[in-house]
């Protein structure tokens, strides 16, 4: 079983549903890789090259925006990315609601 999942096919990285150790040969998008870094369920890798400012897309959403490059297969996390979701899904409160 693949350890990594693509939730959408306009999703521009991958989730991982089964631990992955360093240095795991996987394929990603056609491209044979060695993956850097130990990867845990749940957290997502590159699917191709992100630059600063890239969005990540999960879910064929914009979820965050690259801080740092990333190479495929590379850690797309917090040391690399800024969450665009919470700023983009609040509301003002009018007063009027309770």
């Amino acid at each position: 079983m693949d350890p990594f999942l693509l939730l959408h096919p306009d999703d521009n990285v991958l989730v991982c549903r089964q631990a992955a150790p360093a240095g795991a040969s996987l394929v990603v998008d056609g491209l044979s890789v060695a993956l850097p870094a130990a990867i845990e369920v749940g957290h997502k890798i590159a699917r191709r090259d992100l630059a600063p400012g890239d969005k990540v897309i999960k879910y064929g959403a914009p979820i965050g925006s690259m801080t740092a490059p990333c190479p495929p297969a590379g850690h797309v996390h917090l040391h690399n990315m800024q969450s665009d979701y919470i700023p983009s899904h609040t509301r003002e409160v009018t007063g009027h609601e309770r």
